[in-house]
C-alpha cells in the first residue's frame, strides 16, 4: 500500500456538515474529488441531513498517487467515511457518483444497516476505455474536459489517468454484478438521459437486477455525467430530500 506523496489540491478536501442523527454519505467519481459533489452537499447539509464527502485514495492529489491505487483502496477510503459518520448518526443514506455509485452499491452490500443508496449514473462499463483491457502501455491516457452539459461548470479532475487505475476500475465494474442481486434497501437511481462516459443502460441494470423491493428511478434530461455539477443539480437535491424523507421512520431530529 503506497501513501500518496502529493499534497491535496486547493478545493479538493473532504467535507463534513454535523447538522442531524440522518446522515448523507457521498462519494464521488474517478478521477473526481468531494469538489464535484459540494454543491450538493452543501445544500442538503442545509436541509438538515449530516454531509460527508469522502476523497478517495489518489484522488484530488496527482494522478502519480492515483497509478498505485486499488479499488479496494478506493472501497476502504468510502468505508472510512461510513465509520466516521456512523459516529454521529443513527441513520445513513450513501449517494455515490459514477464509480461512486458503484462503491455505495459495495457499501451497501456489506453493511445492510445503510437506509437508502441513490446512484448518480453509476458505472458498471466505461466503453471508451474498453480497448485499453490487458494493456501495458501507454502509462498515461490523456483524459478529456468532464462531461458537463452547463458551460459554466468547472470539475476539479486530472488532466491524465493512469492506465493501471483504468484497470482497477474495470476490475470492479467487472465484478461488481455478481452482488447487485444481494443488495435489499431502497434505492433511488438517477440516470441522465445523455451521458457520454456511462451509458445510461448501466443504471437500468442496475435497478432492473437489485434486490431491494423499494427502488424508483428518475431521469435528467438536461445533464450529463457528472450531473452534481449540470443543469438538474437542484432536482437531484430535491429528490435525495424526498427519497430519504421517505425512507427515515423519524424524520429529522
Amino acid at each position: 500500500m503506497m501513501e500518496e506523496r502529493f499534497p491535496i489540491i486547493k478545493g479538493a478536501e473532504e467535507f463534513f456538515y454535523k447538522e442531524s442523527n440522518v446522515g448523507i454519505l457521498i462519494s464521488h467519481g474517478f478521477v473526481g474529488t468531494p469538489q464535484s459533489v459540494h454543491y450538493v452537499g452543501e445544500k442538503l447539509a442545509q436541509l438538515g441531513y449530516s454531509v460527508l464527502a469522502q476523497r478517495l485514495k489518489g484522488h484530488g492529489t496527482h494522478y502519480y498517487d492515483l497509478e498505485n491505487c486499488t479499488h479496494e483502496e478506493w472501497f476502504e477510503s468510502l468505508e472510512k467515511g461510513y465509520q466516521k459518520l456512523a459516529q454521529h448518526c443513527s441513520s445513513i443514506f450513501v449517494l455515490g457518483q459514477s464509480m461512486g455509485g458503484t462503491l455505495a452499491l459495495w457499501l451497501a452490500y456489506k453493511y445492510p444497516d445503510v437506509k437508502g443508496i441513490i446512484l448518480v449514473n453509476p458505472a458498471l462499463t466505461l466503453p471508451s476505455y474498453d480497448h485499453l483491457r490487458g494493456k501495458a502501455i501507454p502509462r498515461f491516457i490523456d483524459e478529456g474536459n468532464p462531461d458537463i452539459k452547463a458551460k459554466d461548470a468547472n470539475e476539479i479532475t486530472y488532466e491524465k489517468v493512469p492506465i493501471k487505475a483504468i484497470h482497477q476500475l474495470q476490475t470492479l465494474m467487472d465484478i461488481t454484478p455478481a452482488i447487485i442481486p444481494d443488495i435489499k434497501c431502497p434505492v433511488l437511481g438517477v440516470k441522465s438521459a445523455v451521458d457520454h462516459v456511462v451509458p445510461p443502460e448501466n443504471t437500468d441494470y442496475i435497478m432492473n437486477h437489485i434486490g431491494s423491493a423499494g427502488k424508483e428511478m428518475i431521469v435528467l434530461e438536461n445533464s450529463y455525467h457528472v450531473a452534481s455539477l449540470d443543469h438538474d443539480k437542484e432536482l437531484i437535491i430535491e429528490e435525495c430530500q424526498r427519497f430519504v424523507q421517505q425512507h427515515i421512520s423519524h424524520g429529522v431530529s
